[in-house]
């Protein structure tokens, strides 16, 4: 029990730790965004998130063999046509919302988008009306209220939403169209190889946008090193690796919350290195939107009492 006890809190704090290196990632890419063209600082880190998996994922084959893990592994497990279809469909997902994010964040500011950004776990329970599953009324309030945050975060005074923050409100419902996808692809296949293939996937197709919409200077590259590497190294493959480890022992419910954090650490990001302010109406927008986030995430009592939960 103690055991348990013990794995449950590491796994939040390996969540929380993703959720911190994400956040910062804001950060890193807005001071990209006056550099380098979006498109470009995708394809380079997705491709580097995509080649520091890959000593990773030898590894874990290596230990695997030694193990004699591959028997139990089932042949389901070792296709290729689930790891590379998959691959490809959550690889478009990820490049369409990452490139909106990018774009968007040129506009605005790194606590705005972070928390627009997390509205995807706000949206998925719609997008789960198009599968079959109902939410519960705690997934519709939540909906509701991030509606209202969205309202003070983004509106102006002239009544109008600000370029930026359209592009990162797309890029929140592509981001939900994206969890949907790992959601059922990621149980048909390897869960590290599938995030090497999507970044693969998205680096290559954010290249071939790089080259028909930007021009790639490669003093521009080099003096957005750090950022590049940062969004490349740590959000990417290590960001991935945490989330991978951390959720084993969490129910999904509590590692989507943890992992949704994401958006606070980029407000506090955002102004601790860039001097990023919210205004007092924009604060009570991202304190509604987190609000949201949390309702959204809350179980549906009514259906665990039809259903007589164990636990």
């Amino acid at each position: 029990m103690n055991e348990q006890k013990s794995r449950k809190l590491g796994g939040s704090l390996l969540l929380m730790l993703t959720a911190l290196i994400w956040g910062v990632s804001f950060v890193a890419q807005s001071v990209s965004a006056e550099l380098v063209g979006p498109f470009t600082f995708n394809a380079v880190r997705f491709l580097l998130g995509g080649l520091v998996l890959m000593p990773w994922i030898l590894f874990l084959e290596r230990r695997r063999r030694m193990a004699g893990a591959e028997k139990q592994k089932g042949p389901e497990k070792e296709s290729g046509r689930p790891l590379l279809v998959g691959g490809i469909c959550c690889g478009l997902a990820l490049c369409a919302a990452s490139n909106l994010q990018q774009l968007g964040i040129g506009y605005t500011t790194v606590g705005k988008a972070g928390f627009i950004t997390a509205m995807y776990i706000v949206i998925v329970p719609f997008l789960g009306l198009l599968a079959g599953r109902r939410p519960g009324f705690a997934a519709w309030a939540g909906v509701a209220l991030g509606v209202v945050g969205l309202y003070f975060l983004c509106m102006t005074e002239s009544f109008t939403v600000g370029r930026g923050d359209l592009y990162v409100i797309a890029c929140a419902l592509v981001f939900a169209v994206h969890i949907l996808l790992i959601d059922y692809f990621s149980p048909l296949t390897d869960g590290i190889k599938l995030s090497c293939v999507q970044f693969l996937v998205c680096g290559l197709m954010s290249g071939i946008l790089a080259l028909l919409r930007e021009q790639i200077s490669f003093a521009a590259l080099v003096s957005a090193w750090a950022p590049i590497l940062y969004a490349g190294v740590l959000s990417c493959g290590v960001g991935y690796t945490l989330q991978t480890v951390g959720q084993k022992w969490l129910e999904p419910t509590a590692a989507s919350l943890l992992l949704s954090l994401e958006s606070l650490f980029s407000a506090l990001a955002g102004f601790a290195l860039l001097g990023q302010q919210l205004t007092s109406r924009e604060l009570m927008g991202c304190a509604l939107m987190a609000a949201a986030i949390v309702l959204a995430q809350l179980p549906d009592h009514s259906r665990r009492k039809e259903k007589s939960p164990e636990f």
